[in-house]
């Protein structure tokens, strides 16, 4: 089977390469000329594309002559603009229209989702008007819209190996959020969902949220994350009135991929420097 990946990131490289180990033929996308050569070293076809937002660069028939074409690429809402990312995936909408891609699966975010104070499910937002970031559900529209299988992937914040919680709060003083549940994802189990969808077309054409399963609070997090490579511990005051937070459900997803988390938990997630 051919696999097309747009964007060969940090999520994308390590998923073409373990989609080569099984057995996949995989091309994927960089926007970067020097990391060509990185992805051809490891097996992926290599292409050097872009959507800024209009599509650049050569070989776009090649990437989009595939089975299934999973875009991975970053909205970049805040430093682009809240439109920017539809525009960009109108554009790619018009390539696939015309293209063999047979499947598409889209990695969106949990971010599309505000802070009810509750529990939150796919069906708690299904219209742009019921999102904290409707350009990101109108991007997820229009991949629904192409007439072909789908899957919207919304997954939670990517941790894992030098994305470790703690680096990014190090020596903070007077956090106020410490007490906020996490929505984490290990990014072993991105791959593995999606590998597993790829074995499992029966329950394609849904949206479904990708976050470990157990939720410890941010304190937690940073704290025993930092403990491992000795990262200087942020210090925490209590917040003047309670935080807003949400905890995204992943139960549609066990529920029906019967996927089991390689890390359930967000306190015992694999890290590396």
């Amino acid at each position: 089977m051919k696999i097309s990946i747009l964007g060969c990131g940090w999520l994308g490289l390590p998923l073409g390469k373990s989609l080569l180990e099984k057995g996949y033929i995989v091309r994927g996308s960089t926007t970067r000329a020097e990391k060509l050569s990185d992805l051809r070293a490891r097996g992926i076809e290599p292409l050097w594309l872009q959507l800024t937002p209009e599509p650049k660069g050569i070989g776009w028939d090649y990437l989009l002559d595939t089975e299934v074409l999973i875009i991975n690429i970053p909205p970049r809402l805040e430093k682009a603009g809240v439109g920017y990312h539809v525009t960009q995936m109108q554009h790619l909408k018009s390539l696939v229209e015309t293209s063999t891609v047979q499947k598409i699966i889209y990695v969106s975010s949990t971010s599309v989702y505000g802070d009810l104070n509750r529990e939150v499910s796919e069906q708690d937002v299904t219209m742009p008007s019921e999102s904290a970031t409707p350009a990101l559900v109108e991007a997820e529209q229009l991949v629904q819209h192409l007439g072909r299988p789908w899957l919207v992937l919304r997954c939670g914040g990517l941790m894992g190996y030098e994305r470790i919680p703690a680096k990014y709060v190090a020596g903070k003083k007077d956090i106020t959020t410490g007490d906020v549940p996490v929505n984490y994802v290990h990014r072993d189990d991105v791959i593995g969902v999606i590998e597993a969808f790829l074995q499992n077309t029966s329950i394609w054409n849904e949206v479904y949220n990708v976050v470990a399963p157990l939720h410890p609070t941010r304190r937690e997090v940073y704290i025993s994350s930092g403990i491992k490579f000795g990262y200087e511990a942020p210090t925490f005051v209590s917040s003047a009135s309670p935080n807003d937070f949400k905890i995204i459900s992943s139960q549609k997803l066990t529920t029906h991929l019967g996927y089991s988390f390689k890390y359930s938990n967000p306190l015992d997630f694999y890290y590396e420097q």
